[in-house]
């Protein structure tokens, strides 16, 4: 066993608590080493540029050629929590506690924050709270004009992909080497929208709970309207209607997922070039979009169309009645109905209903903010994918690599010398690949602070068999979107096959990244073993309104699949009512 990957990288001792909270969600595997000395480091970069423009830090707490606000260890992505937990401790109205109730979710065994030399900064609590003071002035996501001109720069950037094919070998890697950089600052807009979301959540939380609803927070921050992230799943539900009312589509898939599209142009008519045309522009616009999508390796929907295709199949089944954008409706008209409420119980004490009324505005900016900037980094880094892709597939041509996506396992300073003897590298490939699978079978420290244990350590995934839920049981997670529902549970552990859920059916996910959200949809609920309520998917799954918890700690374990459970997303509980016979 491996215990240190070639992309593991240097731990903060300043900082010394990391976690995998909400990066698991984005990095649930090992990084593979070409990420990791390109878009990781810049990542790095980006995030203290959105800290030290927050406010948060000075550039000067930071080694300056070292990873310190991201870690990498036995090839998983952590976040520095000893970071996160200071800015909440600096800012003004926040604490480290709401850091991790926002950001982190439940961490078991992560110790509590403890002050060190160094943390009060009276500076940087002053100027981030003349940041908050802006970020509190704003009311719509409109007026985050930088977010809209990064959309419309990525937008561009993949109109004008050029084609691939005709470049060479160096023009791909130069094409890369020249997009790369602008992660760097569409990540810092991300950190930057990312922090500053916790402040109206965070007013809004405080006076829910003084007003005895902390429950109340979840109906507040549901139904926004315009989470681009949400776009993918609404834009499937769309294809899934036309499929639901073509007797010739349903035909067609009815047949499998795999050669469905092959099927539609069989069928030929109307309907069928409809369909292929609406979904050849959905996958124009919604391409970047899969599993583990910040890891250029990994498939998308434009790669691996069946990927999509399998959410429409699931989506078709449902009723019309299951429409996201009724739920949308609902949930909006749900939110507007309560803050105006809650506001008008906070008449007798005029400046926290200013502020409070503050802070329901300005989510209105920050909560698609957020998801925007997401998605503009994403667009960006399949930009990228696709110029390796096309490297990888020469590479395999020439029996340098057995697969594609094997561009991944190489550094970055060594991509010269692969452009120079690409089989130089084919045996240290295999390696690296086969040391990957091995720590992939392996379940990371979910938090450590100091020094990490050795992933020779660490168990083996399918090796973890706790006990299964009997009839009663309850588990405690964090509410993600407001609603009860009852359902057959359904464990899925990968948002490939999503067969086995049925509409009605409760999806019950590891994790809830976005390639997980369109299966959402169909579903009556949602249960997820991580997450916390800033996890983009929650943000999601309030969009969709689908009722959800999140950070049920082993609940794809332990859940048993076929099971009758209810979900509260208010109260963050999930109870099974009977067992399947």
């Amino acid at each position: 066993m491996v215990d240190r990957w070639v992309a593991d990288s240097t731990l903060s001792e300043r900082f010394p608590i990391y976690t995998r909270a909400n990066v698991g969600e984005v990095f649930p595997d090992p990084v593979t080493p070409l990420t990791f000395g390109s878009a990781l480091w810049l990542a790095e970069v980006g995030w203290r540029d959105a800290w030290t423009r927050i406010g948060a830090f000075s550039p000067d707490e930071f080694k300056p050629d070292e990873f310190e606000v991201l870690g990498v260890v036995g090839g998983y992505c952590y976040l520095n929590a000893s970071q996160i937990r200071l800015f909440g401790e600096r800012a003004p109205g926040l604490s480290w506690q709401m850091m991790d109730a926002q950001l982190l979710g439940v961490q078991p065994g992560i110790p509590p924050y403890e002050e060190q030399p160094g943390d009060v900064r009276p500076d940087l609590t002053a100027k981030i709270g003349e940041t908050f003071g802006w970020a509190l002035s704003l009311g719509s996501i409109d007026e985050l004009t930088e977010l809209t001109d990064d959309r419309i720069l990525t937008e561009e950037i993949r109109a004008a992909r050029p084609d691939l094919s005709v470049l060479d070998d160096h023009e791909l890697i130069d094409r890369y080497g020249d997009l790369m950089p602008i992660h760097r600052t569409l990540f810092a807009h991300h950190l930057f929208t990312t922090f500053l979301v916790t402040l109206p959540l965070g007013i809004i939380s405080a006076v829910c709970t003084a007003l005895g609803q902390p429950e109340a927070i979840v109906t507040l921050i549901a139904g926004v309207g315009d989470v681009d992230s949400a776009a993918p799943s609404l834009a499937l539900w769309d294809l899934g209607r036309m499929v639901a009312h073509s007797p010739t589509l349903g035909a067609s898939f009815g047949r499998g997922i795999d050669g469905v599209l092959e099927f539609i142009r069989e069928a030929g008519g109307a309907e069928s070039e409809a369909f292929l045309e609406a979904f050849a522009q959905f996958t124009y616009k919604f391409g970047s979009r899969g599993p583990n999508e910040w890891e250029a390796r990994s498939p998308t929907w434009e790669t691996q169309p069946e990927l999509a295709l399998a959410a429409i199949e699931r989506m078709r089944l449902s009723p019309d009645s299951a429409s996201p954008t009724t739920h949308q409706a609902q949930l909006a008209a749900a939110r507007e109905s309560l803050g105006a409420e809650l506001t008008e119980a906070l008449a007798g004490d005029p400046a926290t209903q200013a502020q409070f009324a503050a802070a329901l505005r300005s989510s209105l900016a920050w909560l698609p903010g957020r998801e925007r900037t997401k998605t503009n980094n994403i667009r960006l880094i399949h930009e990228c994918r696709m110029t390796l892709r096309e490297l990888g597939a020469r590479m395999v041509e020439r029996g340098a690599f057995d697969e594609i996506e094997d561009f991944g396992f190489v550094l970055w300073e060594e991509v010269d010398d692969l452009l120079v003897d690409p089989h130089k590298f084919s045996g240290e490939i295999r390696r690296r690949k086969a040391q990957y699978h091995e720590l992939e079978a392996l379940a990371p420290p979910f938090v450590f602070a100091g020094e990490p244990p050795a992933p020779s350590t660490w168990t083996r995934r399918d090796a973890i068999r706790p006990d299964r839920l009997k009839k009663g049981d309850v588990m405690q997670g964090v509410p993600g979107c407001p609603g009860v529902a009852t359902g057959r549970a359904r464990v899925v552990l990968d948002s490939h096959d999503p067969a086995a859920l049925e509409p009605g059916d409760v999806l019950v996910a590891p994790i809830t990244d976005p390639s997980w959200t369109p299966l959402f949809v169909p579903a009556a609920g949602v249960v997820v073993d991580v997450g916390a309520p800033l996890s983009h998917a929650v943000i999601v799954s309030r969009e969709l309104g689908i009722p959800c918890v999140v950070s049920v700690t082993g609940a794809t374990q332990v859940i048993p699949d076929g099971a009758l459970v209810r979900v509260d997303g208010n109260a963050g509980t999930v109870t099974v009512l009977e067992l399947s016979s």
